[in-house]
């Protein structure tokens, strides 16, 4: 939790450095929080062994302001910059189509500084006095702060889980815990949640509380109770606990993992049976409990086969576990590499030796290197030179490195605005693997980006479909497409859809995931790290993949090596 903490005061310093103009320190503060945020660095080990400039982006200056944080809650130089710039000014870059000289320009114009503020100018249409606004930017802006908003009542998964596994495992080393299960939707691995459910049976309920209440993640504790705590964080995510009867942990699990529209359906499904199930158990017409100490035994005591909880949102699994006909869902074992990851060549922070070692370290069979285009100037892409260069030097790597993992050669091309890519073709065919992404020009209306996504897709020279949609979670909606006609393009050319792993997109999410397969598609997953440490967000994709009901056969990571080589090879 201190990560997020010191990562959200960072970014907040290079939003106000962004307002006011700053050119190069705004990447400097993002980098370090990124680095830090995506760590399992603990932070208070490293300020004392005075090591927190081993972090990745953490120089002498911001050291010294992580540490004033640790020691102190605060940063003095962040209080400074509030004073040059309201709070709310660097606010408004939350919103999409806002960038820091827009919010200045807004602040300096018409003294907007909070969203509130910002919506009330724009529907007394006042943005209109400000030369180059207009009713397009009035409705541009409405949507980025309805889309704000939406997110910002709801945590990434990505954010959510790390923190409800560390509060888990806390309570789980209690000796008094027999049983312990996270719940909910982030049982359920949606891409983000509201709250967090976490379940427990124990001897001791006054242990369990205290030390859950006490815990130094919990800013605000709402609610304190001998069954039940709430707690808030200081991100505010709300963390609810429960202390349940050991006779009944499965029943209660099924009931606080379920959606609402998934526990309705098994509800009427036990009433049918004369049967009555609650949080408490399943029970008959005499009241005696038949279920309820396991979800299995639930399941099976109604007829069904075990739903997975990644499966329980009322999309047809009802009917499939009645007819036992529920996939087997694609498991992290079956996961042999990773499709997507940066290195330093481009715009990564790590060799490809270093890919390599984590790779390694992961169990991978292989990890393939794409990094991005020349045409993506801002991440030092690769013009056509330095990608022949980087094919020779993996070539050579894979010879030395006898123990493995093997090394793909891949490169995330640009998909241009007329669906050319930005990579001649004589290059593009001496790699291992080609991923062709959209970068830009997301405000394409649904023909012309149609259009694009086919006309890139007929060049033959795409493997993988790279975040397809281009959405960012609570920050960029995704670009609007057909996505049957886009699908069956990429069918006809054998290009697998990928599933970007990385938390802010999971681009394929599990609805468009399943209609791929269903349309004949395969899917890759890709994890889009852009440091070894978030090559550990495979379990995202693979959560996308499980929810879109995907088997290993529907996902090409589930190729061992040599399985995969004759699939490249023969395309």
């Amino acid at each position: 939790m201190l990560r997020a903490e010191v990562a959200d005061a960072l970014d907040e310093i290079a939003d106000i450095l962004d307002v006011l103009g700053d050119t190069y320190r705004p990447r400097a503060y993002r980098r370090a929080a990124r680095s830090i945020e995506n760590s399992s660095v603990d932070l208070v080990d490293c300020m004392e062994n005075r090591e927190l400039t081993s972090i990745s982006g953490v120089g002498e200056s911001i050291a010294k302001k992580i540490e004033e944080f640790i020691q102190t809650g605060e940063i003095h130089y962040l209080r400074q910059l509030r004073e040059k710039v309201p709070r709310g000014v660097a606010e408004l870059l939350e919103i999409s189509d806002i960038g820091p000289k827009t919010a200045l320009l807004l602040h300096e114009e018409l003294g907007i500084s909070s969203v509130p503020e910002l919506e009330e100018a724009v529907k007394r249409k006042k943005l209109r006095s400000i030369k180059g606004m207009g009713p397009k930017t009035e409705e541009n802006i409405l949507r980025g702060i309805d889309l704000m908003r939406r997110g910002s009542s709801r945590t990434l998964l990505g954010r959510a889980l790390p923190i409800a596994e560390e509060i888990k495992a806390g309570l789980d080393s209690l000796s008094s815990v027999k049983r312990i299960s996270l719940a909910g939707s982030i049982r359920r691995m949606k891409e983000t949640v509201g709250d967090v459910d976490i379940l427990v049976t124990s001897d001791s309920s006054a242990e369990v509380m205290e030390t859950f209440t006490s815990m130094p993640v919990v800013k605000t504790v709402v609610a304190e109770g001998e069954t039940k705590s709430t707690v808030l964080l200081s991100d505010g995510l709300q963390v609810d606990i429960r202390i349940v009867p050991d006779d009944c942990f499965g029943s209660a699990l099924q009931y606080f993992t379920g959606s609402k529209d998934h526990n309705i359906r098994v509800r009427e499904i036990a009433q049918r049976e004369k049967l009555k199930l609650s949080e408490y158990g399943l029970f008959d017409e005499d009241g005696k409990r038949v279920a309820g100490e396991s979800e299995e035994e639930i399941y099976e005591y109604l007829g069904m086969s075990y739903v997975e909880p990644e499966l329980r949102e009322n999309t047809g699994e009802i009917e499939a576990a009645v007819d036992n006909q529920l996939p087997e869902l694609i498991e992290a074992d079956e996961i042999h590499g990773d499709f997507h990851v940066h290195s330093n060549w481009s715009d990564g922070k790590n060799t490809i030796e270093e890919i390599a070692d984590m790779a390694r370290e992961l169990g991978y069979e292989y990890v393939c290197i794409t990094d991005h285009s020349q045409k993506l100037k801002i991440a030092n892409g690769l013009d056509e030179d330095r990608v022949v260069d980087q094919i020779q030097r993996i070539a050579e790597l894979n010879e030395k490195r006898e123990d493995g993992p093997r090394i793909l050669a891949g490169l995330e091309v640009n998909i241009l605005a007329d669906g050319s890519l930005d990579m001649d073709s004589e290059v593009l065919e001496q790699l291992d693997v080609v991923i062709g992404s959209v970068h830009s020009g997301f405000k394409s209306d649904r023909n012309a980006m149609t259009d694009r996504l086919r006309e890139c897709l007929s060049t033959g020279m795409i493997d993988i479909l790279g975040h397809p949609t281009g959405r960012i979670l609570g920050r960029r909606e995704a670009y609007d497409f057909d996505e049957d006609v886009v699908f069956a393009e990429a069918r006809d050319a054998d290009t697998w859809m990928e599933i970007n792993a990385f938390p802010d997109r999971l681009d394929l999410n599990d609805r468009l995931s399943r209609r791929a397969v269903e349309m004949g598609l395969k899917v890759a997953i890709g994890t889009d790290s852009h440091r070894i440490g978030q090559m550990a967000n495979m379990k995202f994709g693979l959560a996308v993949a499980r929810r879109a009901w995907l088997d290993a056969e529907d996902v090409i990571n589930s190729r061992d090596s040599e399985q995969l080589v004759d699939i490249l090879r023969a395309r």
